[in-house]
């Protein structure tokens, strides 16, 4: 036990990105830019789906699952980030911080199948494209997202049960800018060595199967794509798993660095975890409309539509 009859916390203390003091306008202009781009640039991908009926195949409606994922994953972190730094409350309640670390999980895996999913799509789409349409049926892509985001729901309930059903009595400062396993764990007053074993492998577990699935999934679309004779084609096919295959290095790099390395820095930590939840959500509508000409040209006509109406 760390602590005898000590009173329970009911709040925790955020202390916020380490290193950055005098450097709390500039990174709040800054943020706040990323959290608005990211907003509309996955709204835009969003709407541009649902209203352009090209784009009503399974690997868009899964993209549309991604811009939605995509909102709300920098939603949970970034509005409390970005009161602390402009010096309002550092204060977190009990619950909120519980709900922090719930969302984040909850979000992360189901981020996680998502991709897994999409790489199961593609290896479909190129593996065995005359029987794309009949594999990747309405039913079958309506029952991998609703076990995307089931799943995601269980594994966070998981990990926010194990961590919070620990006693917090103090300390209770938090050195992050928002609430996460590695920084809230250390301050319970039990020994947290079975939770943290516990919930490091579940973040493993999940991490590594979703990544050996994805890998078998690419293994087996180059070696398609190499037996492809027309140079075309295997540049077309290409062209439709990079974009994906970008997104992955990025949801995949900061996961490994914060959870599955074995020592840590917070300065380390905290570069990733704004990487994690500031930057790489802003990048997927980038990455996914300048890298897809169909998307661009749905986008281009939806936005024709809207301002000449009279012209549909």
């Amino acid at each position: 036990m760390k602590a005898g009859n000590s009173t329970p916390v009911t709040e925790f203390v955020l202390l916020g990105i380490s290193h950055t003091e005098g450097l709390e306008t500039m990174m709040f202009g800054l943020f706040l830019t990323f959290y608005v781009f990211t907003l509309l640039g996955n709204l835009i991908i969003f709407l541009t789906i649902l209203a352009s009926s090209t784009l009503h195949t399974p690997m868009y409606f899964f993209l549309a699952n991604l811009s939605v994922f995509d909102i709300f994953f920098p939603s949970v972190n970034s509005p409390k980030m970005l009161v602390l730094l402009v010096g309002q409350s550092r204060t977190i309640s009990y619950q909120g911080c519980a709900s922090q670390v719930f969302f984040y999980h909850f979000l992360g895996c189901t981020e996680c199948f998502l991709y897994t999913v999409m790489a199961y799509d593609r290896f479909v789409a190129i593996c065995h494209p005359m029987r794309y349409t009949v594999i990747m049926n309405h039913r079958v892509c309506s029952g991998l997202t609703v076990g995307t985001w089931l799943g995601g729901c269980v594994h966070g309930c998981i990990l926010t049960f194990l961590i919070f059903r620990l006693p917090y009595c103090g300390p209770n400062e938090v050195d992050s800018f928002f609430c996460d396993i590695p920084v809230v764990l250390p301050l319970a007053c039990a020994d947290i060595s079975i939770a943290q074993m516990v919930s490091l492998t579940n973040v493993g577990v999940v991490s590594l199967t979703c990544f050996l699935l994805v890998l078998t999934s690419y293994t087996r679309i180059v070696l398609s794509i190499l037996k492809i004779r027309s140079s075309e084609g295997r540049r077309r096919a290409f062209s439709t798993c990079s974009a994906h295959l970008t997104s992955i290095l990025f949801f995949y790099g900061p996961v490994i660095l914060v959870y599955l390395r074995p020592a840590s820095s917070p300065w380390m930590d905290a570069v990733v975890q704004v990487l994690n939840n500031v930057i790489t959500p802003c990048l997927n509508p980038l990455i996914y409309s300048l890298r897809n000409k169909d998307v661009k040209l749905a986008l281009r006509k939806v936005l024709v539509e809207t301002a000449h109406p009279s012209r549909v």
